[in-house]
């Protein structure tokens, strides 16, 4: 443990002066400009113009980092805070809360409306596929859920990665790991379809507990586009997520020792079900100066726990969205959007019992949307201004502004500010557990406004450095009262005010023909109030260390994260009224390798959690210990 300290400390010192991966940087040097889909609502915004902080987690990365969900992946971005348990993975952006990060995957919401967040542990990563990560409220492109940024998925196209692919791997605690994907097209259109498959025994995520608590998680997808002319293009995109697991449940006997805490719990479980779906249609006028783009997406999101005496808890959410985007190219420097969203959730409690309300209730708005974009030489600037109607809340109007200079070849400066709008999700509304929560109706959404400045510093073709300082408040901030007699938990709008600041760094570097680099270190300060808020670690670090032989023959990665000490609620008083536990900080060391077999073929392994820590990212919920896996790869 005391040479564990010693190398995260190590870690976290060589780190201090890097800064935010971005998609330039993961490419140095490349002469392709990057699009950042979306950083704008045309989806047309080269990443040199972008006048905030965004990363690119490329499918390159993916594959050197055999990264198999997308939520360890995300702990390699600065700014990303993660915390998994069985059944839920949260991740913060800045220090904002779980549910105000907006997630898209194929350009889809997928955000459960019943619990007003999305669990970012159900998404695997397809082959071939590809992270953004906006930093900082982006509430005037999207509306409600996008307080602390929005992380994108997307999938390859056919046109992408076309042919064959296939993967297999097996390894520690029965694990099965096997995904197999196709993609094609043509001069008119593309398709691609992928499946993926993650299977589990699991391990103990009790403290002394002896019950494996593993998952089985089943995802199925599909892309694809075709040209009805030269200026019309249809579009299509569908996801299937079906994931079942173990739990455990806290002790529940206040004359135990082990009071609140998780303890081993046979029989009790989860069961995700999760369906995407969106069709799009494109236009270009004015010889492809004016784009019109006009698209409908679902989303329909069941979820289940269960226990010894059958299914103890359940909800089910829906999402119908459609949305116009009109793009004008009015100079070579100058863009003009606008944007108009029509989105109705409904959400409904599915407890059995008789004592939570099981009726469906629903909410209706609009948002309209107006953009600019100047993309000069060497000055870059962006507004955007949106308007939110909404049948439950006020009508609320949100901004963005920012600008970008770049002062040398290899120096650009940038800052912006903006604000941002979380309307409370439906459990915070109405939701009821008996003697341990009542919802408020009353509650009102939490607002943000937050800034940022920023530099950008190229070291030759093979380095870049960036920094950036990050400031925001929130007012409204809902949180769980505790009122006696009862003590029974109910949510409220704090009279405070919650602060966010800090700084993140990284570094992408090219250390030879055969050697690369990436790093990322995140300091950050969030209190409420003066006091500091949970699950929010002072300190994050990692750093990614990656050698390719010559030709691709063979190819190994190093990957080290440090999370700092952090803030929990422990549950350990018999009130229910929850007491403030630190969680000890801990570094993880991962490590895999790759050997070509033949042109399409190649062999890989990998160790996770190399040197055996243990540690907690929630209280009471132990995390895995060391495993090891190996698998096999085609692409034809």
């Amino acid at each position: 443990m005391k040479n564990l300290k010693l190398l995260g400390s190590v870690a976290g010192a060589a780190l201090v002066w890097a800064v935010p991966v971005t998609a330039q940087e993961l490419d140095a040097g490349a002469d392709d400009a990057v699009i950042l889909v979306s950083a704008s609502r045309d989806g047309s915004l080269e990443q040199d113009s972008f006048t905030g902080s965004a990363l690119v987690i490329t499918a390159e990365q993916l594959e050197q980092r055999q990264a198999r969900d997308i939520a360890d992946i995300l702990r390699d971005v600065p700014g990303v805070a993660v915390a998994s348990v069985a059944g839920q993975t949260q991740i913060r952006l800045r220090g904002a809360e779980a549910n105000h990060v907006l997630v898209l995957v194929d350009g889809i919401e997928v955000s459960d409306p019943f619990a007003g967040e999305f669990d970012i542990g159900t998404l695997q990563a397809d082959i071939g596929a590809r992270v953004e990560v906006l930093r900082g409220a982006q509430s005037a492109l999207y509306g409600p859920d996008a307080i602390g940024g929005v992380v994108a998925y997307q999938s390859a196209s056919g046109r992408d990665v076309p042919g064959f692919s296939a993967r297999i791997e097996g390894g520690t605690q029965g694990t099965i790991n096997a995904a197999l994907r196709n993609g094609a097209a043509g001069d008119t259109w593309d398709a691609a379809l992928s499946a993926v498959v993650v299977s589990t025994n699991g391990q103990p995520n009790a403290r002394e507990g002896k019950r494996d608590i593993g998952r089985d998680s089943y995802t199925l997808s599909g892309k694809g586009s075709v040209d009805l002319t030269d200026a019309v293009q249809l579009r299509a995109a569908a996801r299937f997520i079906r994931t079942e697991g173990q739990s455990n449940d806290s002790n529940v006997d206040a004359t135990s020792p082990t009071f609140g805490f998780i303890i081993d719990s046979p029989g009790t479980g989860f069961t995700n079900e999760a369906i995407y779906v969106l069709f799009g249609v494109r236009a270009e006028t004015l010889e492809g100066r004016w784009t019109h783009d006009l698209s409908a997406q679902i989303a329909d999101v069941t979820r289940e726990t269960f226990g010894s005496f059958g299914v103890s808890s359940g909800s089910e959410g829906d999402r119908a969205k459609v949305s116009y985007v009109a793009a004008v190219q009015l100079a070579d420097a100058h863009n003009v959007t606008f944007a108009a969203d029509y989105e109705v959730e409904g959400f409904r409690n599915t407890t059995p019992g008789g004592f939570a309300f099981n009726g469906r209730r629903e909410t209706e708005q609009v948002g309209l949307v107006g953009e600019y974009r100047y993309a000069g030489e060497a000055f870059d600037f962006s507004a955007a201004l949106r308007h939110d109607i909404n049948d439950l809340f006020a009508d609320v109007t949100t901004f963005r502004v920012g600008a970008g200079h770049r002062i040398t070849d290899t120096t650009r400066l940038r800052a912006a500010a903006g604000s941002g709008v979380k309307n409370p999700g439906f459990f915070e509304l109405y939701g009821f557990v008996d003697g341990r929560f009542i919802g408020n109706p009353d509650l009102k959404p939490e607002k943000s406004t937050g800034w940022e400045v920023g530099v950008d510093q190229d070291i030759g073709d093979v380095v870049h450095i960036a920094l950036t300082y990050f400031d925001s408040e929130l007012e409204g901030e809902i949180f769980s009262a505790f009122p006696p007699p009862d003590f029974i938990a109910t949510p409220g709008n704090r009279t405070t005010t919650s602060e966010q600041h800090g700084v993140e760094a990284a570094v992408s570097a090219r250390l030879g023909p055969q050697w690369s680099l990436d790093a990322a270190y995140t300091h950050l300060d969030a209190e409420e109030n003066g006091v500091e808020e949970v699950r929010r670690p002072e300190h994050i670090a990692s750093a990614a260390l990656t050698w390719t032989a010559p030709g691709d023959a063979a190819s190994a990665t190093l990957v080290v994260r440090h999370n700092g000490a952090a803030l929990d609620d422990a549950f350990i008083d018999p009130s229910f009224v929850p007491v403030r536990v630190r969680l000890d900080d801990y570094t993880l060391v991962n490590f895999n390798a790759r050997l070509k077999l033949a042109d399409a073929i190649s062999a890989f392994g990998r160790v996770e959690n190399l040197l055996g820590e243990e540690y907690e990212q929630v209280f009471s919920f132990v995390s895995p210990g060391r495993s090891a896996v190996v698998g096999v790869e085609a692409r034809f």
